[in-house]
């Protein structure tokens, strides 16, 4: 048990000395990303005040248009990290694996990210985070490839995100539980406000993008069709229906006060050629190891999403994850 108003810092160092031979370098790393989400936590905060809203007039390796801040804070993840202590970057924003330089020491951790999630919510003002995974590099690879980012999700050894709302808030999982840090600008330091993290295993509160109902699969239409019957319907209660556009503030809120976040397969994006909407190594992983350590359930409506084996840097996949008794039912009802 830690005490609430404990540092980041503080909290990673006491975490360092429970495992013996520790040498420090997987803090660093944990340190790296948060200096950085201090970076980027600044830079929300003053939005059209320093220029940084709207388009970049460039588009990302998946053909999405990028943001000026999908550039910058992308930027801003690759300095914090180009320190020696991680052993390669990818990111949501880059078509290939980032090396570091010739002159930076190696370390042994690979890091994963999507430097700012839901960017376009910037330009009204709506919460945006960073999310991010920690893997281990192969042993005497000096400048890993894609293929040795290609791990489950069940090999990381971290994960966590910062929300940039309100309040900037750092939530963090070393496998050990989920634990959140709010951003005290007095102090310039992440402190800890909420310890051990649980989701509620029940749940009356759906988030998925009603707008695309006609493509889904007929599970899905079956069990959002039972949601919004409401008490009159087979369910027999009454649900609230959430739609942020961000997943980062989908799954905060679920990680305060339950739900379930769903972005389905649908006829749509088979048509295209698409294997789901949300990025495996950089949202469905990190959110997946959140969520199931909170003691919530994370699937792809069919298995089990850290289970999945990554084929590539960017392959997408569905998502189902909140209050196990809600994932079951849709999971249950899509492998019926």
């Amino acid at each position: 048990m830690y005490q609430i108003g404990t540092t980041l810092t503080q909290f990673i160092l006491e975490e360092q000395r429970k495992h013996a031979g520790a040498t420090g370098e997987f803090s660093c790393v944990l340190n790296d990303i948060a200096l950085a989400c201090k970076k980027i936590a600044a830079l929300t905060s003053k939005g059209d005040l320093i220029g940084v809203l709207g388009s970049a007039g460039s588009e990302n390796v998946q053909g999405e248009e990028q943001k000026k801040m999908d550039i910058i804070t992308n930027d801003v993840m690759i300095e914090a990290l180009s320190r020696g202590h991680a052993a390669a970057l990818a990111s949501e924003e880059m078509d290939e694996v980032y090396n570091l330089p010739s002159n930076i020491p190696r370390g042994h951790y690979l890091v994963t990210f999507d430097p700012l999630d839901g960017s376009s919510n910037m330009d009204v003002n709506v919460s945006v985070g960073t999310i991010f995974s920690i893997m281990k590099a192969p042993e005497g690879v000096e400048n890993p490839t894609a293929a040795d980012f290609m791990q489950p999700g069940t090999k990381q050894v971290a994960a966590g995100y910062c929300l940039y709302g309100p309040s900037a808030i750092m939530v963090l999982t070393t496998g050990n539980g989920v634990n959140m840090f709010t951003l005290d600008k007095d102090c310039g330091e992440f402190l800890l406000t909420r310890e051990d993290v649980k989701i509620p295993a029940d749940t009356k509160e759906f988030a998925i993008n009603v707008s695309n109902q006609r493509y889904w699969e007929p599970p899905m239409q079956r069990y959002i069709s039972e949601c919004l019957l409401g008490v009159e319907g087979p369910r027999g209660k009454d649900f609230n229906m959430r739609w942020v556009a961000s997943m980062v503030a989908e799954i905060h809120r679920i990680l305060t006060r339950g739900g379930i976040f769903i972005y389905p397969m649908d006829s749509k994006m088979k048509a295209a050629g698409k294997t789901g909407k949300l990025r495996l190594l950089y949202e469905a992983n990190p959110m997946g190891f959140i969520v199931e350590q909170a003691g919530g359930m994370a699937t792809t409506a069919y298995s089990r999403i850290m289970e999945l084996q990554p084929t590539d840097l960017h392959q997408r996949v569905p998502v189902v994850m909140g209050s196990r008794n809600e994932v079951e039912l849709v999971t249950g009802y899509h492998n019926a």
